[in-house]
């Protein structure tokens, strides 16, 4: 049966620059090239779209929404809580939503409450430490060099760039700083790991499904080494490039795609989410961060993923969102257990 879905999110035109705010700011946010593509997919499913946008619009439309379930991808502008702000307030309301609930996304957005889940679970990622200004770095770091250096709360490789892989003191300082200054925040700081780069989509709730891994191929290198990506690149989509399925063995494949579900599971995602990974040189995989609010856009690696499955970009919409009805309660048939075959 077609339902009302409302969908909430952020647009980057709508991000108004301050003094002082970092060139990319605005980096999370949505285009609106982006919500016109999900809006019609969705519709595609026999559904009508009525569009909330950002979390002020959804407080002015909170009592008369008329809405079955929301679509949730409303990234938020200030804090660590800012990806939880939407769902908190249609939970407060009891207004179902597609996505994973604030505290998932409160977890997943600071990458060291993340990265605790994931060493209580067992799930291999990076040694860290976290800087905040006036730290003592040589009595922080017992890692050694080299390190990366990145904002404690932030997505879309935002403060990255080339300078952020650090092998010294002085460099881990100048970064350091930058990250408190610039982004008010602490600085999440990891042993680096050299070696390629991968990520994995997985959509579901009871039975989480690992989609085929994507390679991340950057200047023509598979094997990245000491190089990583960075926001520049972000703007330069010409020199990234996703290979999917990923060209590697068998074994390694199915490591990439167990941790995935293993991450999602440990921050208890819901519907969909996207892992990221770095392989060390003799193979061996770390989860750098799980991204339950992955671009959803045409052209971004998620649905590489999918077209690898012979999903076209709206089946994988609507699938997102059918998990979402089910969980609910509002789906009029149960969404079946997603397996490669139930997918295709």
């Amino acid at each position: 049966m077609p339902k009302i879905i409302g969908l909430t999110y952020d647009l980057k035109e709508d991000w108004k620059f301050q003094p002082g705010d970092p060139k990319d700011a605005n980096a999370e946010l949505d285009t609106v090239k982006t919500i016109d593509s999900i809006a019609s997919a969705i519709e595609t499913g026999g559904h009508q779209v009525k569009r909330i946008g950002n979390v002020y619009n959804l407080l002015n439309q909170i009592d008369h929404l008329g809405v079955d379930i929301v679509f949730n991808i409303a990234e938020g502008h200030w804090g660590r809580n800012r990806e939880s702000q939407v769902p908190v307030i249609l939970e407060m309301k009891q207004i179902p939503f597609v996505g994973s609930d604030g505290l998932a996304l409160g977890i997943t957005l600071d990458k060291i409450i993340g990265k605790k889940c994931f060493i209580a679970d067992g799930i291999p990622t990076p040694r860290y430490f976290e800087v905040r200004e006036g730290d003592d770095l040589k009595k922080l770091n017992a890692i050694g060099f080299p390190l990366i250096v990145k904002p404690r709360f932030e997505g879309s490789s935002k403060g990255l760039s080339k300078n952020s892989r650090v092998i010294d003191y002085p460099g881990l300082q100048q970064q350091a700083d930058l990250i408190n200054r610039q982004y008010k925040q602490g600085a999440l700081v990891e042993e680096f790991i050299k070696g390629t780069e991968f990520t994995v989509g997985v959509i579901g709730n009871k039975h989480p499904f690992a989609m085929p891994v994507v390679q991340v191929k950057i200047e023509g290198k598979l094997n990245l080494g000491d190089d990583f990506y960075t926001f520049s690149r972000l703007l330069q989509p010409d020199l990234v490039e996703y290979i999917c399925p990923a060209d590697i063995p068998e074994g390694l494949s199915n490591k990439l795609k167990d941790l995935a579900v293993r991450a999602y599971r440990s921050v208890e995602c819901s519907d969909f989410g996207r892992v990221d990974f770095r392989v060390d040189e003799k193979g061996n995989p770390f989860v750098l961060e799980i991204n339950p609010l992955p671009c959803l856009s045409r052209e971004d690696v998620f649905f590489f993923a999918a077209k690898a499955l012979g999903i076209t970009y709206e089946d994988m919409i609507n699938r997102i969102l059918d998990f979402g009805l089910e969980r609910h309660g509002l789906s009029d048939e149960k969404v079946k257990n997603c397996k490669v075959a139930d997918v295709v």
